[in-house]
């Protein structure tokens, strides 16, 4: 059985991005189901995995990173904070698979892929 993982790294600072929210919800549609919320630890990681066994399903779903807080933390927005809230919508082809989304965060802009 497949499952869903995430990290963030604060390419800025080059360490992980400690203490941020992270949403994730189901898309069918206009209809956006919330399935879970964690709080990245000292590795930048959440301690377990965002969605597994039979509630990971193919699908369309969003990670909803909250990034403001933690910006403005860091003291890395002089002129106030950029990023607020990331969202990453992503799609799940075979639920068997292992889907690690990490997100590249800086104080201006971010990135993602599919990691493993």
């Amino acid at each position: 059985m497949g499952y869903l993982t995430t990290h963030v790294l604060d390419t800025a600072r080059g360490r992980p991005g400690r203490g941020i929210r992270v949403e994730l919800f189901r898309l069918d549609g206009e209809t956006r189901t919330h399935l879970s919320d964690a709080v990245t630890n000292a590795d930048g990681r959440c301690d377990s995995p965002l969605l597994e066994g039979d509630a990971f399903r193919q699908g369309e779903y969003e990670l909803l990173f909250h990034a403001g807080d933690y910006l403005n933390q860091q003291a890395q927005a002089a002129s106030g904070v950029f990023l607020e809230r990331i969202p990453l919508r992503f799609r799940v082809a075979d639920a068997d698979e292992h889907y690690h989304v990490p997100l590249l965060l800086s104080p201006y802009g971010y990135t993602t892929y599919r990691g493993s």
